[in-house]
């Protein structure tokens, strides 16, 4: 008798396709997760923004909920 050994699984080719495909998306990820978190840390050093925050906190709210900022800035002449 002789004995025939079949291959193991991890050595038959679609299992190494799957883990070629798998890894290669894994590393997408990765790439792309890290390439937004620079974008954003970008977005956030920047100097408008911090300007764009300051004029956000600035603004109230007068007059039942409606924002003064641009009554404020108008110049009326009398």
């Amino acid at each position: 008798l002789s004995a025939q050994t079949e291959a193991p699984f991890y050595e038959e080719w679609w299992f190494l396709l799957v883990m070629a495909l798998s890894s290669l998306i894994l590393i997408l990820l990765v790439v792309f997760a890290l390439v937004l978190h620079g974008q954003s840390k970008k977005y956030k050093n920047c100097s408008a923004g911090k300007t764009i925050s300051n004029v956000e906190e600035s603004v109230t709210l007068d007059n039942g909920g409606f924002t003064a900022l641009e009554l404020n800035s108008r110049h009326l002449n009398i």
